[in-house]
């Protein structure tokens, strides 16, 4: 829609959880505020993609939906109140897998006739992690020192593709997997099961690893075996470097400090409710 003499096309990338708000920045400073009957706004994806193409359409002073595709309707808003400042971003709602595409700001003014004063293409990339890993070894069985042990990793509902780690974490070597499986879901999500062999040594610290690329982020989920001491149990430990882990021990910290504030209290008025009163000579 603009030739070479046209104006420059700008390209952000945004990323964003599966059911939060997008925002699509479109953004053109005007010498003047922009007169909102002279003014139309194109949103479309700008991906190639052969279904239908207006995302949101904003013509001479009105929205105008006759053209928006079905999928779009009623979870696009622009800016209403900041049209004239020349902030034509798009929110769009309630963001699904499929909204994973490039999108195309298309800003025309009319002097004359309407002519393109500002393009920018976003890419919006899609991304989740909502579950946790689960690590689990042998059931109702302990092994002895020296057995071969198999241990299993669990994940669903990630995207995009996650990369897994097994890690020894008495010396943080790498580890091999013994099987390896990722497949995509029909919501679109990945899931993962993978199993380690190892041989039982006195102290098993042994770590799966989630890694989501595009967050950052990487969900570490601990086994760990002490052999040498008949009455240690089994345990799954999720790393705190994620995300909430760490405020949700402080918060049990302070829980039980809060508790323990409480009991003093109640023991002080108590040795002094029942504290005799002193008897002068």
């Amino acid at each position: 829609m603009r030739s070479e003499l046209g104006p420059k096309r700008l390209f952000f990338f945004t990323n964003n959880t599966i059911g939060s708000t997008a925002e699509l920045s479109c953004i053109y400073t005007p010498e003047t505020t922009f007169i909102l009957n002279k003014l139309r706004v194109f949103w479309q994806k700008a991906d190639g993609s052969k279904s239908c193409l207006v995302v949101h359409a904003f013509n001479s002073g009105h929205e105008n939906q006759s053209e928006q595709c079905a999928d779009f309707r009623n979870r696009t808003r622009l800016f209403q109140d900041k049209l004239e400042k020349g902030i034509f971003s798009l929110l769009l709602l309630n963001v699904s897998l499929r909204d994973e595409h490039t999108y195309r700001c298309i800003v025309q003014k009319k002097d004359v006739v309407f002519r393109v004063i500002h393009t920018a293409d976003v890419a919006l990339k899609v991304v989740a992690n909502n579950s946790l890993p689960v690590l689990s070894g042998p059931i109702g069985i302990r092994p002895n020192i020296g057995d071969k042990v198999t241990l299993s990793c669990n994940y669903s509902q990630g995207y995009p593709k996650p990369n897994v780690y097994w890690i020894n974490r008495t010396d943080n070597s790498s580890l091999h997997p013994s099987s390896l499986k990722i497949i995509q879901d029909n919501d679109g999500t990945y899931s993962v099961f993978s199993t380690l062999k190892i041989k039982a040594t006195s102290d098993i610290k042994i770590g799966c690893i989630i890694e989501n690329e595009l967050l950052q982020q990487n969900l570490t989920v601990l086994y760990l075996e002490d052999l040498t001491n008949s009455n240690s149990t089994r345990s799954g430990q999720l790393d705190l470097n994620k995300p909430g882990a760490q405020a949700g021990s402080v918060l049990a910290i302070a829980v039980v400090l809060a508790g323990l504030v409480v009991l003093t209290c109640w023991l002080w008025k108590r040795k002094s409710h029942h504290r005799k009163p002193y008897a002068g000579n």
